[in-house]
């Protein structure tokens, strides 16, 4: 081993390009369901497939790929399941721009075959990149098992599940009020509304009574739907409408007799206390619409324009152009009493980020409430754990409330809906494959369903279908799997939906913990997002800094439920650390080959190794127990920290310099032991630390002979704590570790003195330490070499009796007092000239500070903050004053 074979610096592009190959190649990912070790198994929650890689992406993975390699290195078989989801709105509105833009045709020119062709080719040139970009940021996926939610094994288990649930009869067809995207012209589930705060009008206008002996006026946030009105309602109790219950009145623009009804859902709070009901085009109203058997008029077109039932002066319109035209109706007819301004709460499309538009329609559903139950159980009872657990409130209250789920898309990518009209009977047959003819009539006259399924009803069996479900594979010993990692955006669309499909078709939940993501913001708090150009590309983080850096740095500064504030520069912290590692790696390479015995210290005492040593041990079994134990309790921003305490302040910057004094010594059995610590919890480190920066920890446990050539630290074992015996026999015990840092402590006030005096890092001085106590003296005797070399001293004396003589610098700590005489180190009356200097200035910016204080009209009239800080800067300037005066005495 010589540092001649390694690079003065970490090149991180080179390590990474290397290694991933060599993990690749070699079938470090690949996961063998017979090997007989107890599973444990991931699936990726799947990027569209036509996505890009983010930063939500680099955390979510990165979070997951600690966890694979982790549990990889505590010996199980650990299988990570990549793969990417059609994306049906996504990925068909992506399509359907290119074509527009580039063939000027749209799907329809085109047809449904051709069109699908199309996306296919799209798929294949486009699709898959961001599965490739993974790889760049290290995530150990297991690729040989890549899948993709229309692979045939998949689509395969999408209809196993659509026929069960249909004949079970919880999939069924009925009209019900949806949610309509005009842009993609398709049904949209609940879940996939976004709700967004608008200022608006609230709009009253009368409605005459059919007898004319009267009007009403009722208030509206979406005039142009008043087209479609079937009723009016009032609350039955409310004395002002009571003698018009069961009178109509005649909608206006449309002449149609229409009645006044009694509803206790109306709010008499709520403008007038009367309110238009349009059953086919508001949820609330289609509720009434079906109490009080009121017609059911659609007013509108799939692209959101008026149609044929909104009369000819309406037709063909824009929802919004039909707005302003009965607005200006009303005005000029003198129905429309005033318009209010009004905040309110609007839905948009997630895909199509227009408004939705609440729509009567014809749709496939799956009744939920029968499906929720058991789900909810499953975490309320602990089976599955939420972390944060916090989101468990918000899952319990979805479940308890949830509705029925629209799962067809008026879409063309996707998994057909297999259902099958005969054009006979009007039968309707659901099968996997056309059926030769009408199971009732006999009919070869069948025509299959247009629509597709949502894409999530082929996502939530992702655990089970992509392995090979609903065939017996041996691929089915990986479910149920472990761990879920994912944002909590998609508690309900995919989280919840997954533990209702687990438990309906495996009989077991899908998994046993979630971890919940937290949201990266920019440093100004605003989330990330393309449009407000604030959302770096990863690769180029990648490029700069280093994949490890980027992920240790994203894992470093993410707490548990809270949001990440992120910018470019905060990566520095990981670049740093992966710097300092390897220059570690560099100073221990200096020293000589590894340690034959660097693994096993079971022939060690404690009589033969140094107090440092002893404290190193103690500490590195510390981290295992506290980073094992976050590990398992999903805290990950702890690991970072911890990992960086213990390699950055406590083995690089203590325990290696420390070890600098006697690998650089005469006594070359010390030097012997001292390597073999110091690779032991080197080795230790790096194992630790692996999971989380994969590349380097590879690279540096080849370069010191950690692992031999053919080998990974993937495959290492993954560290285990010492028992207390183990411990008390190296002599790593708590209270060692207490007068080890207590050392180290009197060791920085002695480089304060030194700073304080201005005495040069190189140049070397006596210390004199006078121990508090016997057991101090003992302690300190044990290892001067290295006491000397951490103090930047010429000699140390350890006297208990000493007492200072002429200037002298002292240093307090529990262990005693250090003292440095100064008479030689310095020029004793320049160095008390510069203080008195400094004394002066400071007595002068007090006064000036005490009188502005002192001043009424200054305390009374400036803002609180800025009193505030004039008396903290007043605090200050008396504690320096305060230091100045002891080192002035010191130089006496």
């Amino acid at each position: 081993m010589s540092s001649e074979t390694m690079a003065k610096a970490y090149s991180p592009a080179e390590v990474e390009a290397k290694w991933y190959g060599e993990w690749e190649s070699r079938g470090h990912f690949r996961a063998d369901p017979t090997s007989g070790k107890q599973p444990y198994t991931i699936v990726i929650p799947p990027p569209n497939v036509t996505g890009m890689l983010t930063l939500g992406h680099v955390l979510n993975n990165t979070l997951q790929d600690i966890l694979i390699r982790w549990e990889k290195m505590r010996g199980r078989e650990a299988c990570w399941v990549p793969g990417t989801d059609h994306a049906g709105i996504a990925t068909q509105a992506k399509v359907e721009a290119h074509l527009r833009e580039t063939e000027g045709v749209t799907r329809y020119d085109l047809g449904r075959e051709a069109f699908l062709e199309r996306v296919w080719q799209w798929k294949e040139k486009y699709g898959g990149t961001i599965i490739q970009q993974l790889r760049r940021i290290g995530c150990a996926c297991d690729w040989e098992r890549e899948r993709f939610t229309l692979d045939e094994g998949l689509s395969d288990a999408v209809l196993d599940v659509f026929i069960r649930l249909y004949e079970k009869g919880l999939i069924y067809k009925g009209h019900r009020i949806i949610n309509w995207c005009p842009k993609s012209r398709t049904a949209l589930s609940d879940e996939e509304v976004i709700y967004k705060e608008l200022q608006g009008h609230l709009w009253y206008f009368q409605y005459p009574l059919s007898d004319g002996s009267a009007h009403i006026t009722v208030a509206t946030t979406r005039p142009e739907t008043m087209l479609g009105d079937t009723g009016v309602a009032v609350h039955p109790e409310d004395p002002r409408y009571k003698p018009l219950l069961g009178k109509t009145v005649t909608l206006p623009l449309v002449n149609r007799e229409i009645p006044i009804i009694g509803d206790e859902f109306v709010d008499p709070e709520f403008g007038t206390g009367a309110v238009k009901v349009t059953p086919a085009h508001d949820p609330n109203d289609y509720e009434m619409g079906l109490r009080h058997d009121l017609p059911m008029i659609n007013v509108m077109n799939d692209d959101g324009s008026m149609n044929e039932a909104a009369g000819d002066a309406y037709r063909d319109l824009s929802r919004e152009d039909c707005r302003k035209a009965v607005l200006a109706d009303l005005e000029k007819l003198g129905l429309l009493q005033k318009t209010e301004d009004y905040v309110h709460q609007v839905g948009f499309s997630e895909r199509g980020y227009v408004p939705v538009e609440p729509r009567l329609s014809e749709q496939w559903f799956v009744k939920m409430k029968p499906l929720a139950e058991p789900a909810l159980n499953a975490v309320t009872e602990g089976r599955i754990r939420f972390h944060p657990e916090r989101w468990t409130k918000t899952y319990r209250h979805w479940m308890e409330n949830i509705r029925d789920w629209c799962i067809s898309r008026q879409l063309w990518w996707g998994h057909r809906i297999p259902a099958y009209y005969c054009q006979g009977c009007e039968h309707i047959a659901v099968a996997k494959m056309q059926p030769e003819c009408c199971p009732e009539c006999g009919s070869t006259g069948l025509r299959q369903d247009e629509d597709v399924l949502d894409t999530w009803f082929s996502s939530w069996l992702w655990p089970f279908s992509v392995l090979g479900w609903p065939e017996d594979t041996p691929e089915q010993a990986f479910y149920p799997t472990n761990s879920l990692v994912t944002g909590p955006d998609i508690i309900f669309f995919w989280v919840a939906r997954m533990i209702m499909a687990g438990i309906e078709f495996k009989g077991e939940i899908p998994f046993e913990d979630v971890y919940f993501t937290s949201i990266i913001r920019d440093e100004k708090g605003q989330k990330m997002s393309k449009s407000l150009n604030n959302s770096p590309d990863p690769l180029d983080v990648v490029a700069t800094y280093g994949a490890d850096a980027l992920r240790f740095t994203m894992v470093y500064i993410a707490p548990v439920g809270q949001d990440i504030r992120y910018s470019n520069e905060k990566c520095e912290l990981g670049r740093n650390f992966a710097n300092k590692i390897w220059n570690a790696a560099r100073f221990r390479m200096h020293q000589g080959d590894c340690s034959v015995n660097w693994q096993d210290l079971s022939d060690l005492s404690a009589d033969e190794l140094r107090p440092d040593d002893r404290w190193i041990l103690a500490r590195a079994n510390d981290t295992v127990r506290d980073i094992t134990d976050a590990l398992a309790n999903f805290r990950f921003h702890e690991i970072g920290r911890l990992l960086y305490e213990f390699i950055w302040n406590e083995f690089c910057d203590w325990y290696l310099e420390s070890a600098k004094a006697v690998f650089n010594g005469p006594d070359d059995g010390e030097r012997k032991l001292t390597l073999r610590v110091f690779d032991h919890v080197m080795a230790t480190f790096l194992r630790l630390l692996h999971p989380v920066m994969p590349f380097v920890t590879e690279e540096l446990s080849h370069h010191l002979g950690f692992l031999a050539e053919d080998n990974s630290i993937m495959d290492a074992e993954w560290p285990a704590p010492l028992t207390d015996d183990e411990l008390a026999r190296l002599g790593a015990t708590s209270d060692l570790v207490t007068l080890v840092t207590a050392k180290f402590e009197m060791i920085r006030a002695v480089r304060n003195v030194r700073g304080t005096y201005l005495i040069p890092p190189a140049k070397k001085v006596a210390v004199v330490v006078a121990p508090s106590a016997e057991e101090t003296t003992r302690f300190l005797s044990a290892d001067l070499l290295s006491l000397k070399s951490l103090l930047y001293a010429s000699e140390v004396t350890i006297d208990p009796d000493y007492e200072a003589v002429g200037p002298t610098g002292v240093a307090l700590g529990q262990l005693g007092t250090a003292y440095i005489p100064l008479a030689d180190v310095i020029d004793v009356s320049a160095e008390r000239e510069r203080l008195e200097k400094q004394q002066s200035e400071a007595l002068g910016f007090i006064d000036k500070a005490q009188r502005k204080l002192d001043n009424e009209g200054f305390v009374s009239r400036a803002p609180a903050d800025v009193v505030q800080r004039e008396r903290d800067r007043l605090l200050e300037l008396r504690d320096k004053l305060s230091r100045i005066g002891e080192q002035l005495t010191a130089l006496q």
